[in-house]
C-alpha cells in the first residue's frame, strides 16, 4: 500500500501549475474545475508541528480534477514524465475505467502530461489514450513515446495561463464526430 511520505508529493509542481490555471479560468468565467482530494488515514502525526508524517490512502482515487467548462462536464488526471517514454502503468485501471465511463455520460476526459525534462505540457485526449491502452492490452507496447503524440495538442503558456488545457479541449471537441 502506498504511503503518504513516499509518494504524496509526486507531481506537485504540475498540480500547482494546473491549480493556478484553474484560478485564472474561474476568474475569467471560463470554467469551474476543482482538485479532487485523496482521502487518507493518518498513521503518524508530529505532535509539535501537527503535520501528518505517515498516512495510507483510504481508497483508490479516480482522477485529479473534475468540474465543468461552459456546461460541459470535464475530468482529467495530471501526470509528470521525466523521459520521452510514458509508461501506461502510471495510469491505474480504475482511473482509465472512470474516464471511460465519464465519456459515456457525455463528459470530456483527458490527461495533462508534463514532460519535465522538456518543460512541455501536453493534452492527451481520452480517445488517444484508449488507443495506447488497447495496444498494450493486446500485447503491444506498454508505453507510448513522445514522437507518437500529435503536435497540435502541445500546450504553450500564454496570457498568464500556465497550462492552457481549454485550447486542447477545443481541439479535442473539434475532432470528435
Amino acid at each position: 500500500m502506498p504511503t503518504w511520505n513516499s509518494r504524496g508529493l509526486r507531481g506537485s509542481t504540475l498540480e500547482e501549475f494546473i491549480n493556478r490555471t484553474n484560478e485564472k479560468y474561474l476568474d475569467s468565467g471560463l470554467a469551474l474545475i476543482q482538485k479532487v482530494p485523496t482521502p487518507i488515514t493518518p498513521i503518524r502525526i508530529d505532535k509539535e508541528s501537527r503535520h501528518i508524517t505517515l498516512a495510507y490512502f483510504e481508497q483508490k482515487s479516480t482522477v485529479d480534477y473534475i468540474g465543468v467548462v461552459q456546461g460541459i462536464p470535464v475530468c482529467f488526471d495530471a501526470k509528470e514524465c521525466h523521459t520521452d517514454t510514458f509508461p501506461l502503468q502510471n495510469i491505474h485501471e480504475h482511473q482509465f475505467v472512470f474516464m471511460e465511463n465519464f465519456e459515456k455520460q457525455k463528459g470530456i476526459a483527458f490527461l495533462i502530461l508534463f514532460f519535465t525534462h522538456r518543460s512541455e505540457f501536453y493534452y492527451l485526449p481520452h480517445q488517444r489514450l484508449t488507443e495506447f491502452w488497447n495496444r498494450a492490452k493486446e500485447g503491444g507496447r506498454k508505453s507510448f513515446r513522445y514522437e507518437e503524440l500529435a503536435p497540435e495538442f502541445f500546450l504553450h503558456p500564454k496570457g498568464g495561463v500556465l497550462v492552457p488545457y481549454l485550447e486542447g479541449m477545443q481541439r479535442d471537441l473539434e475532432g470528435r464526430p
